[in-house]
């Protein structure tokens, strides 16, 4: 592989699909390096029913595997491999995955985030069927249902004060006794008359079937336990963008985001850019992921032209 391509894109989620095919149709002849988790948190999302352009829910997997194929149509590469080296300085990057080297003019960082959960046997299972970790794409499927969340920042509250507009209840679960989450939120919450907070527990099980029925509560000081029936579990104890490839090497946030310069997707090195949740912690939608996977291909194109 010591040819060198125009341009990489790390990443088949949302972001880095839409950077393939706007890079493939531009003549770029673009190379997609998957990733361990080919299609990107998409995949592990049943229906898909806030994307634009299906009156229909589409499965997750489903609306990937049309991405990939209409990127593939214009002559995108694709390689199954995880890259776990990078060299980004200079004009040509270089990546390695394993003893395989890959080589660029122009580089996409489209990694995404990887939501935090619980760890449970159970609520992997039931993942799709009640479990969940994005109330925007899901809290719509819970109508009239006793919801719970779990966490005690910004994102649980927004989340809970959000399914409010959906389920009969919702029940805020949390480790501590104080939040952390801003005053303001904080204050609609509370005030909120749908949200209960139940305060030092942990959810220990989530119980069901083919769907989820109930949890299973655990007080963190007694170690009492007891069932709370729900139809829905949301999880919201943050995410963790893939960035560890980078570290040291790219700008990035306290949390580790790639930062890149407003109104741009350029990171703090010359023909590198950012796409998608792995630079974004505010939307994390796969709508916006996709607009910043075409603006990462318009300024890789842009960069190109210019450096040729």
């Amino acid at each position: 592989m010591s040819d060198v391509r125009d341009i990489i894109i790390l990443g088949s989620g949302p972001a880095g699909l839409t950077a393939a095919i706007y890079a493939a149709r531009a003549d770029l002849k673009p190379l997609v390096i998957e990733g361990n988790q080919p299609g990107g948190q998409l995949t592990i999302t049943t229906d898909v029913e806030n994307y634009p352009g299906f009156d229909n829910p589409i499965m997750g997997p489903e609306l990937m595997d049309v991405m990939k194929r209409q990127a593939a149509r214009f002559g995108t590469d694709f390689e199954f491999a995880t890259v776990d080296r990078v060299e980004l300085e200079g004009p040509v990057k270089k990546l390695y995955a394993g003893n395989r080297e890959y080589r660029c003019r122009a580089l996409i960082i489209s990694t995404g985030a990887t939501a935090r959960w619980l760890g449970l046997p159970s609520e992997e299972k039931l993942m799709g069927h009640g479990v969940s970790a994005c109330a925007t794409c899901d809290g719509f499927f819970f109508k009239n249902q006793v919801i719970v969340v779990v966490g005690g920042g910004d994102t649980a509250l927004e989340e809970a004060t959000f399914l409010t507009k959906f389920g009969s209840k919702v029940y805020l679960v949390h480790r501590r006794d104080t939040l952390r989450a801003s005053k303001a939120m904080q204050d609609r919450a509370l005030k909120n008359p749908k949200i209960e907070f139940i305060w030092n527990s942990v959810v220990s099980e989530v119980m069901g079937d083919a769907k989820v029925s109930g949890v299973r509560l655990k007080d963190v000081n007694t170690g009492a336990e007891r069932t709370l029936d729900c139809g829905g579990l949301f999880i919201a104890i943050g995410h963790t963008p893939n960035t560890e490839l980078f570290k040291g090497v790219l700008d990035m946030d306290e949390n580790g985001y790639l930062e890149i310069q407003p109104g741009t997707s350029q990171t703090n090195l010359a023909g590198v850019f950012a796409a998608g949740d792995v630079a974004d912690h505010v939307y994390r939608q796969a709508v916006t992921a996709a607009g910043m996977g075409c603006m990462a291909a318009l300024d890789a194109e842009r960069f190109l032209a210019a450096s040729h």
